[in-house]
């Protein structure tokens, strides 16, 4: 999707996600200890036990990561172990799939949640459905274009909207258009770098009814690839008047964790309460 707010000097690994099926993103990721979908696993969890309706939109969901380690017996790790073995090289992506989706359904949980995904980039999106982790998936670009009519009654009665990756790479124009499609307004849980400033999406989610919360704490994301990378996180996180000593400074990307829900269930059950304090 269309960048809202990139990092200088961020890397890309815009050939990963173009990938066919997960093994090329988890083996470029994997040196660089890519870690948060692992912080998100249990904070969804949490969100999702706590929210009626229970139906995930997962934005920007790449190869179903997200709903993977959400609804199934699985940590990040044996994701990084399954999808790096060599043991899986020689078969093709449908061969793969097929087994991916055994593999999902003998680790699926009772507590299991309707995910949808959507993403602009149609391989990883399509692999997670056919690998049974997306209960519907959307290849669409909400920066550019407005919802097709079946994204629009897919989400119509969602009650939960992620991301882990994205913010940065889409803006509050996404998500406009998506609450725009709900029928009563969804709680929205966004990890999100500490340089790219959420205000402007936080604007928007107000004009639905919902107040923002920020976990008072970070979550590393991966490590810098290099010097160039973490020069120029430095000087927009200086930019942004935050200090870096201490996260950044220790060859880190930290992302906030922002959890939007309308104002009397904040009043009621703020935001370390409701995922208890010690997440």
């Amino acid at each position: 999707m269309t960048s809202g707010h990139s990092v200088p000097g961020k890397a890309s690994f815009a050939e990963a996600y173009e990938q066919p099926d997960p093994r090329g993103y988890f083996r470029a990721l994997g040196p660089y200890e890519y870690v948060t979908p692992h912080h998100a696993q249990r904070v969804f969890r949490l969100l999702t036990a706590a929210r009626e309706p229970r139906t995930v939109v997962d934005l920007c969901c790449s190869y179903g990561i997200n709903a993977a380690l959400l609804n199934h017996q699985l940590t990040l790790t044996e994701l990084y172990h399954r999808y790096t073995d060599p043991a899986l090289d020689d078969l093709s992506t449908p061969e793969l799939s097929l087994r991916d989706r055994q593999f999902y359904a003998a680790r699926r949980r009772p507590e299991a949640v309707p995910v949808i995904g959507i993403d602009v980039a149609s391989g990883p999106v399509e692999y997670a459905r056919r690998a049974g982790l997306l209960t519907a998936a959307f290849a669409e670009n909400l920066e550019r274009a407005a919802p097709s009519p079946a994204l629009r009654a897919t989400v119509a009665d969602a009650g939960l909207v992620t991301v882990t990756g994205g913010v940065g790479y889409v803006s509050a124009r996404s998500f406009d258009r998506l609450l725009a499609c709900v029928d009563s307004p969804p709680w929205v849980a966004a990890f999100v770098l500490r340089a790219v400033p959420y205000g402007p999406i936080a604007e928007v989610l107000a004009e639905y009814g919902l107040v923002t919360e920020r976990l008072a704490r970070t979550f590393r994301q991966r490590r810098f690839t290099g010097i160039e990378e973490r020069a120029g996180t430095l000087r927009a996180v200086l930019d942004a008047g935050l200090d870096p000593a201490g996260l950044e400074s220790e060859g880190w990307f930290h992302a906030e964790l922002y959890v939007s829900r309308p104002a009397p269930q904040v009043r009621a059950r703020p935001l370390a309460t409701l995922l208890r304090a010690d997440t």
